[in-house]
């Protein structure tokens, strides 16, 4: 069922909530995910972005989000100046994807401390969005619940030692997918949640063997 925010639409700074708002969520996404200040930002974009998207604004949008700017900031025209006066450095580059949603950005970013993130992501609409690829491993998830992103070396039991410390914690998993390169590789956990999960739960889990990384994405409304 819709409700009255489906309807209306985000609160944004226009002309497009597929183009914009959700360019800027994105860019927003990007930056929590790489977990550093972007210092370089190689951004393709693809379909509907790469056709319209000067017009619409969605180059200064993905980067106003790269910035940790929000939908209704009006400095999202300013972004390129504030990108330079920021030490962020970006490059646009067109690219053509098969079975891509029309509006799909690749990011290749690097952060200051070195940190590099390679993600694919589309606006669905109405300021929506959906991750579908992080480091070319497919993920699919839209941050629309608390998302905790998980990269671990792919062991017998990880998996369990994981849920059970959020069950311990009285957390609820509303949605989780698993990924990996192969057997024994690198593999990605994407979990969604129905309640935030604190520093204290992070910390627990950073320590199980065979973590690489935590990401922790919280929904934009708590």
């Amino acid at each position: 069922m819709l409700d009255i925010f489906d309807i209306l639409g985000p609160v944004m700074v226009g002309p497009s909530s597929s183009h914009t708002a959700g360019a800027v969520r994105i860019g927003n996404m990007a930056r929590v995910l790489l977990g550093s200040e972007p210092a370089t930002a190689e951004i393709y974009l693809h379909g509907s972005f790469a056709e319209t998207g000067r017009g619409h604004g969605t180059d200064r949008a993905l980067i106003a989000g790269l910035l940790g700017l929000r939908q209704d900031d009006m400095e999202i025209p300013n972004s390129f100046q504030l990108a330079m006066a920021n030490g962020l450095e970006f490059h646009f580059h067109v690219i053509q994807l098969r079975e891509a949603h029309p509006n799909t950005v690749i990011m290749e970013l690097t952060g200051r401390d070195g940190r590099r993130l390679k993600l694919q992501a589309c606006s669905t609409g109405g300021g929506r969005i959906r991750v579908d690829r992080l480091d070319d491993i497919p993920v699919g998830f839209s941050g629309e619940h608390h998302t905790l992103i998980i990269y671990n070396q792919d062991e017998y039991g990880f998996v369990g030692e994981v849920t059970t410390t959020l069950s311990a914690a009285r957390v609820n998993i509303a949605n989780m997918r698993l990924r990996r390169q192969g057997k024994g590789a690198l593999a990605i956990m994407v979990i969604e949640t129905d309640q935030p999960i604190s520093p204290f739960i992070l910390q627990l889990l950073q320590e199980l063997h065979g973590i690489q990384r935590i990401v922790y994405y919280q929904r934009e409304d708590e």
